[in-house]
Protein backbone atom coordinates (compact mmCIF):
# COMPACT_ATOMS: atom_id res chain seq x y z
CA UNK A 1 0.00 0.00 0.00
CA UNK A 2 1.39 3.81 -0.96
CA UNK A 3 2.47 5.59 2.16
CA UNK A 4 2.88 9.52 2.50
CA UNK A 5 6.10 9.88 3.93
CA UNK A 6 7.89 12.72 5.30
CA UNK A 7 12.03 11.85 5.29
CA UNK A 8 14.79 13.54 6.72
CA UNK A 9 13.37 16.69 7.54
CA UNK A 10 15.41 18.63 10.10
CA UNK A 11 13.98 20.88 13.34
CA UNK A 12 15.96 22.47 16.16
CA UNK A 13 15.38 21.30 20.16
CA UNK A 14 12.28 23.73 20.24
CA UNK A 15 10.39 22.26 17.14
CA UNK A 16 11.71 24.97 15.05
CA UNK A 17 12.18 23.59 11.20
CA UNK A 18 13.62 27.25 9.41
CA UNK A 19 14.63 30.30 11.24
CA UNK A 20 13.19 33.68 10.37
CA UNK A 21 14.14 36.11 7.45
CA UNK A 22 13.80 33.49 4.19
CA UNK A 23 15.21 34.76 1.68
CA UNK A 24 17.35 33.75 -1.63
CA UNK A 25 20.66 33.85 0.26
CA UNK A 26 19.03 32.02 3.48
CA UNK A 27 16.89 29.87 2.05
CA UNK A 28 16.25 28.10 5.81
CA UNK A 29 16.43 31.53 7.36
CA UNK A 30 18.63 32.94 9.72
CA UNK A 31 20.67 29.91 11.64
CA UNK A 32 18.77 27.86 9.88
CA UNK A 33 21.45 26.14 8.12
CA UNK A 34 22.74 24.60 11.46
CA UNK A 35 19.87 22.10 11.29
CA UNK A 36 21.37 20.29 8.45
CA UNK A 37 24.63 19.65 9.81
CA UNK A 38 23.97 15.86 10.41
CA UNK A 39 22.84 15.92 6.41
CA UNK A 40 25.00 17.83 4.49
CA UNK A 41 28.27 15.43 5.10
CA UNK A 42 26.32 12.37 4.32
CA UNK A 43 27.63 10.56 1.10
CA UNK A 44 23.89 10.51 0.04
CA UNK A 45 23.75 14.19 0.31
CA UNK A 46 27.21 14.41 -1.24
CA UNK A 47 26.25 11.76 -4.26
CA UNK A 48 22.48 13.31 -4.90
CA UNK A 49 22.71 16.53 -4.47
CA UNK A 50 26.38 17.86 -5.02
CA UNK A 51 27.53 14.82 -7.93
CA UNK A 52 30.52 13.86 -5.44
CA UNK A 53 31.65 10.84 -4.53
CA UNK A 54 32.41 11.03 -1.43
CA UNK A 55 30.51 11.31 2.29
CA UNK A 56 30.23 10.00 5.61
CA UNK A 57 28.58 6.47 6.15
CA UNK A 58 27.07 5.50 9.28
CA UNK A 59 23.60 6.38 11.39
CA UNK A 60 23.32 9.53 9.46
CA UNK A 61 23.54 7.93 5.93
CA UNK A 62 21.64 5.44 6.65
CA UNK A 63 18.48 7.69 7.16
CA UNK A 64 19.42 9.77 4.13
CA UNK A 65 19.83 6.95 2.05
CA UNK A 66 16.46 5.54 3.23
CA UNK A 67 14.53 8.78 2.44
CA UNK A 68 15.19 8.02 -1.14
CA UNK A 69 14.55 4.39 -1.20
CA UNK A 70 10.37 3.60 -2.96
CA UNK A 71 9.64 6.92 -3.66
CA UNK A 72 7.90 7.69 -7.00
CA UNK A 73 7.02 11.54 -6.47
CA UNK A 74 7.10 14.32 -4.13
CA UNK A 75 5.04 17.18 -2.50
CA UNK A 76 6.64 20.19 -1.44
CA UNK A 77 5.19 23.47 -0.42
CA UNK A 78 5.72 26.36 -3.00
CA UNK A 79 8.35 28.31 -0.25
CA UNK A 80 10.83 25.05 -0.72
CA UNK A 81 10.82 25.74 -4.35
CA UNK A 82 11.02 29.69 -5.09
CA UNK A 83 12.65 32.19 -2.29
CA UNK A 84 9.68 35.05 -4.40
CA UNK A 85 6.74 35.36 -2.88
CA UNK A 86 3.49 36.65 -4.54
CA UNK A 87 3.86 36.03 -8.47
CA UNK A 88 5.81 33.15 -9.48
CA UNK A 89 8.94 34.18 -10.96
CA UNK A 90 8.51 32.66 -14.28
CA UNK A 91 12.38 32.26 -14.88
CA UNK A 92 12.91 30.67 -11.32
CA UNK A 93 13.59 26.76 -11.98
CA UNK A 94 13.85 25.56 -7.86
CA UNK A 95 17.47 25.57 -6.12
CA UNK A 96 19.05 22.84 -7.67
CA UNK A 97 20.27 23.61 -11.12
CA UNK A 98 19.11 21.46 -14.43
CA UNK A 99 19.02 18.16 -12.44
CA UNK A 100 17.31 18.39 -9.69
CA UNK A 101 17.99 15.61 -7.46
CA UNK A 102 14.53 14.13 -7.17
CA UNK A 103 14.42 12.33 -10.55
CA UNK A 104 10.86 11.73 -10.19
CA UNK A 105 7.67 13.94 -10.53
CA UNK A 106 7.34 16.75 -7.67
CA UNK A 107 3.70 18.26 -7.02
CA UNK A 108 4.14 22.00 -5.71
CA UNK A 109 1.18 23.28 -3.16
CA UNK A 110 0.37 27.19 -4.93
CA UNK A 111 -2.13 29.57 -4.70
CA UNK A 112 -0.94 30.78 -8.81
CA UNK A 113 -0.80 28.52 -11.82
CA UNK A 114 2.19 27.53 -13.79
CA UNK A 115 2.70 25.46 -16.31
CA UNK A 116 4.94 22.29 -15.48
CA UNK A 117 8.46 22.53 -15.62
CA UNK A 118 10.28 19.57 -17.11
CA UNK A 119 13.68 19.47 -15.89
CA UNK A 120 16.88 17.20 -16.93
CA UNK A 121 17.00 13.90 -14.72
CA UNK A 122 13.56 13.21 -14.93
CA UNK A 123 12.44 15.44 -12.44
CA UNK A 124 9.02 17.69 -13.79
CA UNK A 125 7.25 20.41 -11.37
CA UNK A 126 4.03 20.49 -11.57
CA UNK A 127 2.13 23.11 -9.34
CA UNK A 128 -1.51 22.16 -7.59
CA UNK A 129 -3.88 25.08 -6.74
CA UNK A 130 -6.53 22.44 -5.39
CA UNK A 131 -4.99 21.91 -2.03
CA UNK A 132 -3.66 19.10 -0.31
CA UNK A 133 -5.73 16.43 -0.93
CA UNK A 134 -5.53 17.23 -4.64
CA UNK A 135 -1.64 17.32 -4.75
CA UNK A 136 -1.50 13.62 -2.81
CA UNK A 137 -3.93 11.99 -5.17
CA UNK A 138 -1.99 13.84 -8.21
CA UNK A 139 1.36 12.40 -6.48
CA UNK A 140 0.10 8.93 -5.49
CA UNK A 141 -1.30 8.55 -9.13
CA UNK A 142 2.06 9.45 -10.50
CA UNK A 143 4.08 7.43 -8.62
CA UNK A 144 3.69 4.03 -10.29
CA UNK A 145 2.46 2.18 -6.93
CA UNK A 146 5.45 3.56 -4.90
CA UNK A 147 5.55 5.75 -2.21
CA UNK A 148 5.41 9.82 -1.91
CA UNK A 149 7.36 11.93 -0.25
CA UNK A 150 6.52 15.18 1.25
CA UNK A 151 9.56 17.70 1.55
CA UNK A 152 7.86 20.35 3.77
CA UNK A 153 7.93 23.00 4.11
CA UNK A 154 6.49 23.44 8.03
CA UNK A 155 3.47 24.82 6.96
CA UNK A 156 2.87 22.23 4.21
CA UNK A 157 3.83 19.07 6.43
CA UNK A 158 1.38 20.12 9.57
CA UNK A 159 -1.41 20.77 6.72
CA UNK A 160 -0.96 16.98 6.01
CA UNK A 161 -0.46 16.03 9.51
CA UNK A 162 -3.46 17.63 10.68
CA UNK A 163 -5.47 15.72 8.06
CA UNK A 164 -4.03 12.37 9.36
CA UNK A 165 -2.32 12.23 5.67
CA UNK A 166 0.84 11.46 6.49
CA UNK A 167 1.56 7.57 7.55
CA UNK A 168 5.44 7.89 8.32
CA UNK A 169 7.26 10.70 9.84
CA UNK A 170 11.41 10.91 10.37
CA UNK A 171 12.49 13.94 12.10
CA UNK A 172 16.58 14.52 12.41
CA UNK A 173 16.47 16.69 15.58
CA UNK A 174 19.51 18.94 15.77
CA UNK A 175 21.20 19.68 19.51
CA UNK A 176 20.75 23.07 18.88
CA UNK A 177 17.76 26.22 19.51
CA UNK A 178 16.91 28.82 17.24
CA UNK A 179 14.27 30.66 19.08
CA UNK A 180 11.84 31.56 16.52
CA UNK A 181 10.77 30.82 13.28
CA UNK A 182 8.63 28.22 11.70
CA UNK A 183 8.03 25.63 14.71
CA UNK A 184 6.52 22.17 13.80
CA UNK A 185 4.40 21.63 16.80
CA UNK A 186 2.72 24.67 16.78
CA UNK A 187 -0.64 24.38 17.58
CA UNK A 188 -0.36 20.45 16.68
CA UNK A 189 -1.37 17.39 19.14
CA UNK A 190 0.37 14.69 17.61
CA UNK A 191 -1.39 12.39 20.27
CA UNK A 192 -4.49 13.44 19.41
CA UNK A 193 -3.97 13.02 16.01
CA UNK A 194 -2.94 9.16 16.56
CA UNK A 195 0.70 9.70 15.90
CA UNK A 196 2.98 7.84 17.82
CA UNK A 197 6.97 7.68 17.93
CA UNK A 198 8.23 3.94 17.21
CA UNK A 199 11.87 4.57 16.87
CA UNK A 200 14.63 6.57 18.61
CA UNK A 201 18.66 6.81 17.30
CA UNK A 202 20.87 9.00 18.07
CA UNK A 203 24.15 10.41 16.44
CA UNK A 204 26.74 12.25 17.14
CA UNK A 205 24.89 14.74 15.34
CA UNK A 206 21.34 14.27 15.83
CA UNK A 207 18.62 12.55 17.07
CA UNK A 208 16.41 10.63 14.57
CA UNK A 209 12.74 9.95 15.41
CA UNK A 210 10.67 7.84 13.23
CA UNK A 211 7.07 8.80 13.72
CA UNK A 212 4.17 6.48 12.64
CA UNK A 213 0.32 6.96 12.28
CA UNK A 214 -1.45 4.33 14.13
CA UNK A 215 -5.16 5.33 14.40
CA UNK A 216 -7.50 7.45 12.45
CA UNK A 217 -9.49 9.42 14.84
Amino acid sequence: MQKLRVESFSISLDGFGAGLNQSLDKPFGVGGERLHQWFSPTKTFQQNVLGKSNGTLGVDNDFAENGFKNIGAWIIGRNMFSPYRGLPNDNWKGWWGENPPYHVPVFILTNYEHESIVMEGGTTFHFVTEGIHAALEKAFDSANGKDVRLGGGINTIRQYLKAQLVDELHLAVSPIFIGSGENLYLNLELTSLGYICTKHISSDKAIHLVIKKTINT
